[in-house]
C-alpha cells in the first residue's frame, strides 16, 4: 500500500508546513507497525491559470495508477475520526493505493469529484486548501492513533 497526498498549489514555508510536517511524521512513526506506509505529498500547480478543468488534467495525471481516490470537498460525507480510521484500514487490508486529493482555491473540478471511491468532507463550511492539508495530515495521524490503541484519542 501507498497513500499519496495530492494538492493542487505549493505549499511554502510556515506554520501550516511545519504542522503538516509533523502530524505526518507522527503517522509515519505511529503507522509503520500497523502496516500504513509514510505518506508521500505529491503537489501540482496550474501556472496557466486555466482553472478547475486545468487543474483536473494536472491531478489526472499525478494521481498513482490504479490508487482509490479519496477527494477532500464540502459535499462529502461527514464522518467521525474512528469511522475515519476504519476506512483507512480498510483500504490497507484490501492492500490498496490510497490518494488522498486537495483542490484549489475554486475546489474541485467535477470529473475529478465524479471518479471518487470516497468524498470526504470536514464539515458543511468551506476551509482554505492549505488548512485542508492540516487537518486531513492530522486525521491521518489520529486514525493510526486509533488504530494502534494510543490515548491520543479521546472519544
Amino acid at each position: 500500500m501507498r497513500i499519496t497526498l495530492l494538492a493542487v498549489g505549493r505549499l511554502r514555508s510556515g506554520p501550516e508546513q511545519a504542522l503538516i510536517r509533523d502530524y505526518l511524521d507522527r503517522f509515519a512513526k505511529t503507522g509503520r507497525p500497523l502496516g500504513l506506509p509514510p505518506v508521500q505529498i505529491t503537489e501540482v500547480e496550474d501556472k496557466k491559470g486555466g482553472g478547475m478543468a486545468a487543474e483536473a488534467a494536472l491531478l489526472t495525471r499525478a494521481i498513482p495508477e490504479g490508487a482509490a481516490l479519496a477527494v477532500m470537498d464540502e459535499r462529502g460525507a461527514q464522518m467521525t475520526s474512528p469511522e475515519f480510521a476504519t476506512r483507512l484500514a480498510g483500504f490497507r487490508d484490501q492492500a490498496r493505493d490510497l490518494c488522498f486529493v486537495i483542490g484549489g482555491a475554486d475546489g474541485l473540478d467535477p470529473a475529478i469529484r465524479n471518479r471518487a471511491d470516497w468524498q470526504i468532507s470536514l464539515g458543511r463550511m468551506v476551509w482554505p486548501h492549505m488548512l485542508v492539508r492540516v487537518m486531513l495530515s492530522e486525521q491521518l495521524y489520529r486514525a493510526a492513533s486509533i488504530l494502534a490503541g494510543s490515548p491520543y484519542h479521546r472519544a
